[in-house]
């Protein structure tokens, strides 16, 4: 099955809901970065709401990129996005094996670290990004982007992110976000907020093998949610060519080429968000400096 994103109202179009299924992107960035359970659980996440966000964008040359940064072992994630959305991410300790949380789950937020910062920038043709910056709270991924909403964006919104890992990999993977529009009343927030508390984790909900429109229904408290939009499908794609980073390597400059040609007359470039390896000879090298 292809994964899939729906964006749905619910509550007369006043509750805002975009349910997600990620199971190939996640697992695809599993084997491409030959990721441990934790790292799957944690890059998953991530990835799964680098989608929900990216689909909020409106041009296909918008680019949103997420950057966090906690104190726990596995290092700094980043995650890119477009429009479509086509994701793509990479984290610093691909391989942390840290043990079970006290409930008998993967620790996702043991592996992040409590300590640290979410940043989002969207860059959205104008003439500087947008940059948001809020505190990791849990590492728990989903609450911190609940707290980046609040104190960024000033807005309300539950965020619950899901992946269930086992030994063949990523069985399944989700998420959701429901923002109440402004002219919601606090009678449908209320019912929203004791629906979400009913229905439980978004893990639970997947293992369930619930659909999205299931998912939606259940965590709004409405039966008659309505459809928006369900022609989004994410897909984890990198972009990189040789030719992109060939520009990359004009950044160098003239100096730090010229060495580089003088002492190891190659170049090997390794993508970190897909592992494809571009070589350079010393030729293409020359080149590249001539155009400095």
């Amino acid at each position: 099955m292809k994964d899939q994103i729906i964006k749905f109202l619910a509550h007369n179009g006043k509750i805002s809901v975009t349910c997600a299924s990620t199971t190939n992107l996640v697992e695809e960035a599993r084997k491409i970065h030959d990721l441990s359970p934790v790292s799957t659980a944690v890059l998953g996440r991530v990835l799964t709401m680098t989608a929900l966000m990216g689909c909020e964008m409106k041009n296909k040359t918008d680019k949103l990129t997420i950057q966090i940064k906690g104190n726990g072992p596995i290092g700094k994630i980043v995650a890119v996005s477009d429009n479509y959305p086509h994701v793509k991410a990479c984290v610093t300790n691909p391989r942390v094996d840290i043990p079970l949380n006290e409930f008998g789950k993967i620790d996702v937020g043991g592996a992040v670290g409590n300590e640290g910062f979410i940043n989002v920038i969207k860059d959205i043709g104008l003439k500087e990004p947008y940059i948001g910056v809020s505190p990791l709270t849990s590492g728990e991924i989903a609450e911190d982007f609940a707290n980046y909403y609040q104190t960024s964006e000033q807005k309300q919104t539950a965020v619950a992110l899901g992946v269930l890992v086992d030994k063949n990999g990523v069985r399944a993977s989700g998420g959701y976000i429901i923002t109440p529009m402004p002219d919601a009343t606090l009678e449908e927030i209320s019912i929203v907020e004791q629906s979400i508390f009913k229905a439980g984790a978004m893990s639970k909900m997947l293992d369930e093998q619930l659909s999205l429109k299931e998912i939606a229904q259940k965590i709004t408290g409405d039966q008659k949610v309505q459809v928006i939009d369900a022609s989004i499908e994410p897909v984890y794609e990198c972009g990189c060519s040789k030719e992109k980073f060939a520009e990359s390597l004009v950044t160098l400059g003239k100096k730090e080429l010229t060495e580089l040609i003088k002492e190891d007359e190659k170049a090997e470039i390794i993508c970190q968000f897909c592992n494809k390896k571009y070589n350079f000879n010393k030729e293409e090298l020359e080149e590249i400096l001539n155009k400095i």
